[in-house]
């Protein structure tokens, strides 16, 4: 997935993609969509924090929790919850599963084609499948 960001994003065309979400652009908002959107990681928003305070330390980590979800409000980024502790942001809107590194820490995309679902229980009266997201667990093999 990083190839698909890099060199698409930069400070420079970041505040029009904000514009275009409905989002206002702050200096503060664009240099949180750079430190996701340039990297096309999965980052927490601790990691998001680090990196926007490397160039200058100026936001607060309310900020960057509030600018987190306001870009998931307008569908900017993915939530990604893989325990209670632990939050991802995914700058890949587009439908996709992942791989959680227990290890690591790391979560990396599994295309949606690549996992084949053969069936879903049957919805409460009156709700509809909005997404689903399928998170696989893995770790360093024993010997």
């Amino acid at each position: 997935m990083k190839n698909m960001f890099q060199n698409k994003y930069t400070r420079d065309n970041l505040a029009e993609v904000l514009r275009c979400h409905g989002v206002t652009p702050t200096h503060q908002r664009i240099e949180i969509a750079h430190a996701i959107f340039s990297r096309g990681e999965h980052l927490s928003a601790e990691q998001t924090l680090v990196l926007v305070n490397d160039r200058a330390s100026e936001t607060s980590k309310a900020t960057v929790y509030n600018t987190l979800n306001l870009f998931l409000e307008k569908k900017l980024v993915r939530e990604v919850i893989v325990d209670p502790n632990k939050v991802f942001y995914d700058p890949n809107p587009e439908p996709h599963h992942h791989f959680y590194n227990i290890d690591s820490g790391e979560l990396t995309d599994i295309a949606v084609n690549d996992i084949h679902i053969a069936g879903l229980p049957p919805l409460p009266p009156g709700m509809v499948t909005d997404r689903v997201d399928i998170i696989v667990r893995i770790r360093t093999a024993s010997a």
